[in-house]
């Protein structure tokens, strides 16, 4: 989004220099100004936009989303093949995939079924390997159907699950397109950021019942309709602020769950630009078989922020 951002500048001195022609910068009129910076500011919304549908539509994006498999027992044989049934079905895969087991230490392990042709990270999988998850440092991206397929192993609370993605989901094939409010300037709001004692978190509760606590830096404060409102905010300094948030049109045009909001970490002087024209669907607003964050108590807010992305009107199953 930085990328973005420094790209919207450059179009805007380039707007200023064509208005000013041979008489200069100095000539530019305020009205040719605002039309300049109107120009750069819908300019740089569509960018983001369009960034934002290939992020989803990606191989492996959100849209890709086709099975969350919870890991109950200590092994489990996987595949698409009706005699899987009994143990775990895939959407999509070879009909006998292999075996996955948890052993005494609570790590997880896959054996391919022998013939079958699979990828680990990338390579060709030769044998028995274990599975990192999510939150492990390492990876272990199992892949299947010349790699259109993913498997990986996901962690929520003390609960393990198999995420498989697939190219060829419906969700992705069939994907309706995203529509949003018209971009307006005055959604995007000055915030001041105040920071909350070193170590602080929030309890962050998710679809699918977990609970867990998420850095909590500070909040921001900021003002809309002559009313003053607050949002706590997560993340850190390198990835910058993540808020999620409900509001007055959560159910009512935009997804009932809360959306999702990004926002630079603020400079010294504790400034936070919240362009609310960006405020976009957590990935359960597109699939099934995601697991998002939904909004604290303390990001419910009493008012209808008519910006950003709408509630999606296509199929999710």
């Amino acid at each position: 989004m930085r990328a973005l951002r420094a790209m919207g500048m450059a179009a805007l001195l380039a707007a200023l220099a064509g208005c000013g022609g041979e008489a200069g910068s100095d000539d530019i009129s305020a009205e040719a100004e605002r039309a300049a910076a109107a120009a750069v500011f819908q300019a740089g919304q569509e960018a983001w936009r369009r960034e934002r549908e290939q992020e989803l539509l990606r191989p492996d994006g959100w849209t890709s989303l086709v099975g969350l498999h919870w890991l109950e027992l200590k092994a489990h044989y996987i595949g698409s093949g009706e005699r899987i049934a009994s143990n775990m079905r895939l959407a999509f895969g070879p009909e006998r995939m292999g075996l996955v087991t948890r052993d005494d230490d609570g790590r997880y392990w896959f054996t391919p079924e022998q013939g079958v042709e699979l990828t680990l990270n990338g390579e060709p999988l030769r044998g028995k390997v274990r599975l990192y998850s999510d939150h492990d440092p390492e990876k272990a991206v199992i892949g299947f159907d010349g790699d259109k397929g993913r498997l990986t192993l996901v962690q929520r609370g003390n609960r393990h699950a198999l995420r498989v993605r697939h190219a060829d989901a419906p969700t992705r094939v069939g994907f309706a397109g995203l529509q949003y409010w018209p971009a307006d300037p005055a959604w995007r709001i000055e915030a001041r950021f105040v920071p909350h004692p070193p170590g602080k978190t929030l309890p962050i509760a998710d679809i699918v019942g977990t609970r867990n606590d998420s850095p909590n830096p500070g909040y921001v404060e900021f003002e809309r309709d002559g009313r003053s409102f607050r949002l706590e905010a997560l993340g850190g300094p390198e990835e910058g602020l993540f808020f999620v948030l409900a509001d007055r049109t959560s159910g009512h045009g935009s997804y009932p769950a809360g959306r999702f909001l990004d926002a630079d970490w603020p400079g010294e002087d504790g400034k936070v630009v919240l362009d609310f024209n960006r405020a976009y669907n957590p990935p359960c607003a597109f699939t099934l078989f995601a697991t998002c964050p939904l909004p604290p108590p303390e990001n419910r807010l009493d008012l209808a922020i008519t910006a950003g992305e709408k509630n999606y009107t296509g199929n999710v199953h």
